[in-house]
């Protein structure tokens, strides 16, 4: 139970640093930030713990460090896709 509220608060966390660390102006939600943050917090996890660094759930430098870069790569990828369907000007 607490690894799931963790889970959301440093997704939520990892989602607005991405979201401040990516150049240009967002128009996802705070849910979108949340699922991209907590996305993004378990690739890191993932990440951390097959480099032996911790475990998945652990809060480890080198995890939260992925964890960010992910949820940057994730940002741009959902803008990319929502901006799709609109005709630039």
């Amino acid at each position: 139970m607490f690894n799931i509220i963790g889970l959301l608060v440093v997704g939520l966390i990892i989602g607005a640093l991405a979201r401040l660390i990516k150049p240009g102006k967002q128009s996802l939600s705070i849910l979108a930030t949340l699922v991209l943050g907590v996305v993004g917090a378990l690739i890191g996890g993932i990440a951390a713990s097959a480099l032996g660094t911790g475990d998945i759930f652990e809060l480890n430098i080198l995890g939260f460090v992925i964890a960010v870069v992910a949820a940057v790569l994730l940002i741009g990828v959902a803008e990319g896709m929502s901006s799709k369907g609109k005709a630039r000007v």
